[in-house]
């Protein structure tokens, strides 16, 4: 009787956490904005933004789109395996996944932009979200090795070496951790292929009424874990990789140009970097705002004062708020999804 308390008590507890969690985070985020901000000048950056020239901010949005249209061909070879797909109709579910996780919220992006493909495509979500799961280790593990290239082509004044230490412990772990889940996908999709593997046996120890959904959710995972046939897909799925990074860090770029600040192109690649690892941990934790608060500190770190570098930062996540917004809610009214029947069936299943 004890132990059952004991577990009710610790379970309370990690729920009471987690619910307060977004609290706590968005309390951090607000004292760090306010710490990068302390010496802000509002009528300086009203100036800033009322001067911005418009044909470097077009440039933004129209970066953030070709960004998730290489994103969309780099998931077609991914998905090639199971059934080739346009890339425009993959474009849109990328676009239409970020607008439902960020409306409902029915979770990650990446759960709602693979339930879109699978829903008219015909195809098993699981086996969809196997492809998304590549995508992101991908991703990952080039991130992680262009790293210690942004970290050896930038000089920032860091006196205790924080920052540099901070990047490149988290990259040296992203890359250990992103290629050993690769790894174990790899050995997942070896077992769960095999009915006389070790997972089926393991499998086999539920009760009775869930193995046969277990065991086809768990084959059907495995079957999205292939990489994509000949060598140039397999090729371009690497390059697609680098390329999304190059035209990531274009985006500040763009906007710093509509505002007249110019930075060396070494130290763009190196704000993706910075900003890459902050929104993981921002993301993880809860933290508001860990785009706009990271964004205006490493600005700074290059001598760009906070009123122009919050500026450069706001005309960012407004384009790709933007973007987002027109292009994610064409493909669902192209697909004839309403937001609230969404609504509806998530709270059905509250």
């Amino acid at each position: 009787m004890t132990e059952v308390k004991r577990g009710q008590a610790t379970s309370l507890g990690l729920s009471e956490v987690w619910r307060w969690l977004p609290w706590v985070g968005g309390l951090i985020g607000l004292l760090a904005l306010a710490w990068v901000l302390r010496s802000f000048d509002v009528n300086r950056f009203r100036s800033i933004l009322a001067g911005a020239d418009l044909r470097w901010l077009v440039l933004v949005p129209l970066s953030i789109l070709i960004e998730q249209l290489v994103r969309a061909w780099k998931w077609r070879q991914l998905l090639y395996p199971l059934r080739p797909i346009s890339v425009l109709r993959l474009f849109g579910a990328i676009m239409a996944g970020y607008l439902l996780a960020a409306l409902i919220p029915l979770g990650f992006g990446t759960i709602a932009r693979s339930w879109l493909v699978a829903r008219r495509e015909e195809l098993k979500l699981a086996s969809v979200l196997a492809t998304v799961a590549l995508d992101r280790l991908t991703d990952g593990i080039v991130f992680a090795c262009l790293v210690p290239l942004a970290l050896l082509s930038v000089v920032f004044d860091d006196p205790t070496g924080g920052v540099r230490k901070g990047l490149i412990w988290g990259g040296a772990g992203s890359f250990v951790l992103f290629a050993a889940v690769l790894l174990a996908l790899l050995a997942y999709r070896r077992d769960a292929l095999s009915t006389d593997g070790p997972l089926f046996a393991l499998l086999g120890r539920l009760p009775q009424r869930f193995v046969p959904v277990v065991q086809r959710v768990a084959k059907a995972f495995a079957e999205g874990i292939a990489w994509p046939g000949g060598v140039w897909r397999g090729v371009g799925v690497v390059f697609a990789s680098v390329a999304i990074k190059l035209l990531a860090a274009t985006h500040l770029l763009w906007a710093g140009l509509s505002i007249g600040i110019v930075l060396e192109p070494a130290q763009y690649f190196f704000l993706v970097a910075f900003l890459g690892f902050l929104m993981i941990l921002g993301h993880f934790f809860r933290f508001i705002g860990s785009f706009v608060v990271g964004g205006v500190f490493a600005l700074g770190l290059f001598g760009v004062t906070p009123e122009p570098a919050l500026a450069m930062v706001l005309i960012v996540e407004m384009a790709n708020i933007l973007s987002i917004a027109v292009v994610g809610a064409i493909f669902l009214w192209a697909q004839g999804i309403a937001l609230r029947d969404l609504r509806a069936a998530k709270d059905a299943r509250r």
